[in-house]
């Protein structure tokens, strides 16, 4: 398969994709603070997170977790969103959906739509598209399910990455706007699949936009182009 780089139309998709997901996080979460912590040089020094100044986001008073079973007819073993107000749990629960599959037990279509319920209902803020790019393609998926092949996830902490709630003590009030929270997941995937029941593992690492509104509980916005610390 030819790579990304000899493929000028591929190139400018991505870039298309990253700048687009960038602007639209940027709106989401506070205008110019936001926009310092989604376009800083990549390889400037980060500190570890300060316990201190994360409080100053206004976390949702609640961090309860409750299992909603899935909608009627859809597969149990699809991934279902927890019924949570904290941006932290909601964001680790997201990425062990989003590193999760299982070829043996439903299709591709039917994993995209699970996660899109994972999505907020306010249009004008989801991002589906940043989530669909997680998935196998459904040609792919068609060659993983021939050696039934399937994916598991742990999510082994989180956390509001540092310059996140720098920018929130810099203009505490931008997140009243759409309540929207920058998580930082890791993690680890492992995948098997027939004749190999022991599969592989690798380490996982991602960065989430999840909405926490007071009067309502976390919902998925989208998937950010780059890590955050």
């Amino acid at each position: 398969m030819p790579s990304t780089s000899s493929n000028p139309d591929g190139v400018s998709r991505m870039r298309r994709r990253a700048l687009l997901g960038t602007a639209v996080l940027v709106v989401l979460v506070a205008l110019a603070a936001l926009a310092a912590f989604l376009t800083r040089d990549s390889r400037s020094s980060t500190k570890p997170l300060d316990r201190a100044a994360s409080s100053a986001a206004p976390l949702p008073p609640s961090a309860t977790v409750e299992t909603t079973p899935p909608p009627h007819g859809v597969n149990s073993a699809l991934p279902v969103p927890p019924d949570t107000y904290d941006p932290v749990v909601f964001g680790k629960a997201a990425a062990v959906a989003l590193w999760s599959y299982d070829t043996r037990v439903y299709s591709q279509p039917e994993l995209v739509s699970a996660l899109h319920r994972w999505l907020t209902t306010e249009a004008r803020y989801a991002d589906a598209a940043s989530v669909d790019a997680l998935v196998p393609s459904p040609v792919l998926w068609g060659r993983m399910a021939d050696n039934a092949q399937f994916a598991t996830a742990t999510a082994s902490e989180g956390h509001l990455p540092t310059s996140f709630t720098q920018a929130l003590q810099a203009d505490p009030g931008a997140i009243t706007t759409a309540y929207v929270y920058a998580v930082t997941v890791t993690g680890r995937q492992s995948i098997a699949w027939t004749g190999s029941p022991r599969g592989g593992a690798e380490a996982r690492a991602v960065t989430l936009a999840v909405q926490c509104r007071p009067d309502q509980p976390c919902a998925l916005i989208g998937v950010l182009p780059n890590v955050a610390p």
